[in-house]
């Protein structure tokens, strides 16, 4: 949770019906997709660099990037990562059809798993997505899907068709009040079409994108690979909540369906055998090797049931059965099978405001003023209120840290002691951090190890730290399917703290 875009989510967004509480609990996430230069001899044994391609900026794209940068950690500054991406990418320019075109990548400083590209040239690519790939190949089935998009100008095509649908969307709630199911069907039909135009942009990118790796003399089957580890990767999160897991990650706006990994696999066989075409696992690894996996404590982190933040100062646990999720704008819990879910972020309160004068103040609809409480927290001024929507039932928490205001809203289908107490019981975990505790908080990081004799996928999970199901994120972080085998001399990533 960024504490600066909290604040100011926190004071932007306006709460005026149970309905958007919901979705605020629930949250919404950003979906989507270096200079390079090539030599050239200029005269007898004289080599001068050819002039970099230029990466068009104009200010909708400054303020993207900017946006980008604020939903997803910022950059990540590793140099031997970015070396290794300027120059996987800097050999797909040189076989793509558009060799004058300009790229400028940017490794994202998130764990979630995604790519994404500006109409301009932009590319983006999380730390979580070359914590994942296990060799150059896949990275660049990746990055030339990306030139793809910006190729065929799909980027540009999607931001006309999207103001196209928000002025038909505009024009149909203007115009159709008076037969709301008209309305609704007509809007139906719209973000099918957009459904369908993203679907058939995604096979478009596949299919250039293994051409351009191919000609650039990379594996072509790098892309139906990395499809495959995307999918599972998803899989394996979708077990720990009913939250939508895949809503940062690249396969929301990327769907890796089994049919486009069948086409992926399709369109690599047109331009080598699925054995002997340069996969670079070696560089990769010794690139990836102790890069910073999943959340980066700066802006706190999840840890099991407990949130932690030790550049705040400050930490809290979740209820029994609830799965939290640190996103930029907020930390997102739900209960296993979705009846309660609970949000905590930060607002603007004036410090001459009281607690309960603010939970009053209007941002939420349904309140119960005459259920407003002033209580003590471990030291910590704290209000509450209760507040009732059409479909769920509300309990929401404000409590003063400092000069910081954190805000819980608690949510259930239908109010019980149960959810009464899980409501009391987080916010009274809330407590500050020992010294010990915040100086203990280091990442978790990905380490390059080398399989020995007796070592086994079982074993090797075992050295696996904070994270949960660990022989099958093993199995998926190395890209060995449910019988692979780990091989001696072999090297293969573990998450180690």
């Amino acid at each position: 949770m960024n504490g600066e875009l909290g604040r100011q989510t926190g004071q932007a967004r306006s709460l005026r019906a149970a309905p958007a509480v919901l979705c605020l609990l629930l949250g919404t996430t950003l979906a989507g997709c270096g200079d390079m230069g090539r030599f050239q001899t200029s005269a007898p044994a004289v080599i001068m660099p050819k002039p970099k391609p230029a990466v068009a900026q104009t200010p909708a794209t400054e303020r993207e990037h900017e946006r980008i940068l604020a939903n997803y950690g910022g950059a990540y500054d590793d140099p031997r990562l970015e070396a290794l991406v300027s120059k996987t990418v800097e050999r797909l320019v040189a076989a793509s059809d558009r060799p004058d075109q300009g790229y400028k990548v940017t490794i994202l400083n998130s764990g979630a798993v995604n790519a994404f590209a500006l109409p301009n040239g932009q590319l983006y690519v999380t730390r979580g997505l070359l914590a994942l790939a296990s060799d150059t190949s896949e990275l660049s089935s990746v990055l030339s899907h990306e030139m793809a998009h910006v190729l065929s100008k799909h980027a540009a095509e999607r931001e006309g068709q999207a103001k196209q649908t928000a002025i038909a969307t505009r024009v149909l709630t203007d115009m159709g009040g008076n037969d709301p199911e008209l309305t609704a069907l007509a809007l139906a039909k719209t973000k099918l079409t957009m459904a369908s135009f993203s679907r058939k942009q995604e096979f478009e990118a596949d299919g250039i994108g293994v051409g351009i790796a191919a000609r650039a003399h990379f594996d072509p089957y790098g892309a139906a690979r990395f499809l495959s580890a995307m999918e599972r990767n998803a899989a394996l999160k979708a077990g720990k909540s009913s939250l939508d897991p895949r809503a940062q990650d690249f396969t929301s706006s990327h769907p890796a369906t089994p049919e486009r990994v069948q086409n992926a696999q399709s369109i690599a066989r047109q331009y080598a055998a699925p054995e002997g075409a340069e996969r670079d696992r070696e560089s990769y690894l010794s690139a990836v090797d102790n890069i910073v996996y999943g959340e980066d404590p700066s802006e706190g982190f999840v840890r099991g049931r407990r949130f932690l933040h030790p550049k705040l100062g400050f930490t809290f646990q979740a209820p029994d059965n609830f799965t939290l999720d640190n996103t930029a704008q907020a930390v997102i819990g739900v209960r296993e099978g979705g009846s309660q879910a609970m949000r905590f972020d930060v607002v603007r309160v004036p410090a001459e405001q009281s607690l309960g004068d603010y939970l009053n103040s209007g941002w939420m609809e349904g309140v119960d003023k005459a259920s407003t409480e002033d209580i003590t927290i471990n030291g910590f001024p704290t209000a509450s209120v209760t507040a009732k929507g059409d479909q769920w039932q509300f309990k929401v928490y404000a409590l003063r840290f400092g000069s910081d205001v954190y805000r819980f809203i608690f949510a259930s289908r239908q109010k019980s002691t149960e959810s009464e107490r899980n409501a009391r019981e987080t916010v009274a975990s809330f407590r500050r951090l020992t010294l010990e505790e915040i100086q203990a908080a280091r990442p978790l990081r990905i380490k390059v190890i080398t399989v020995q004799p007796g070592d086994t996928v079982e074993s090797l999970a075992h050295r696996m730290a904070g994270v949960d199901h660990p022989a099958e994120r093993f199995r998926v972080l190395n890209g060995l399917d449910a019988k692979g085998q780990v091989k001696v001399r072999d090297r293969v990533k573990i998450v180690v703290d």
